[in-house]
């Protein structure tokens, strides 16, 4: 499974967490005490929300290549 999503990790004082965001997943977020727990709930939270579109027969997007390796 491609997971080579953008990831935006931020420190949240509202809700006292980091928050995790995949802008290419609309409504992919996720949270953690530290930002590593944040980085793997995210993962859960991807590979979840993958897997409930495949189910529902909804197209599920390409990551952006905002980076070109040479």
């Amino acid at each position: 499974m491609n997971l080579r999503y953008e990831i935006i990790l931020y420190w949240s004082e509202e809700d006292e967490a980091f928050i995790a965001e995949v802008p290419d997943l609309p409504g992919c977020v996720a949270d953690g005490e530290t930002y590593q727990e944040a980085l793997q709930n995210i993962e859960i939270i991807m590979q979840e929300w993958i897997e409930i579109a495949q189910k529902l027969g909804r197209t599920i997007p390409e990551p952006k290549q905002r980076l070109k390796s040479a």
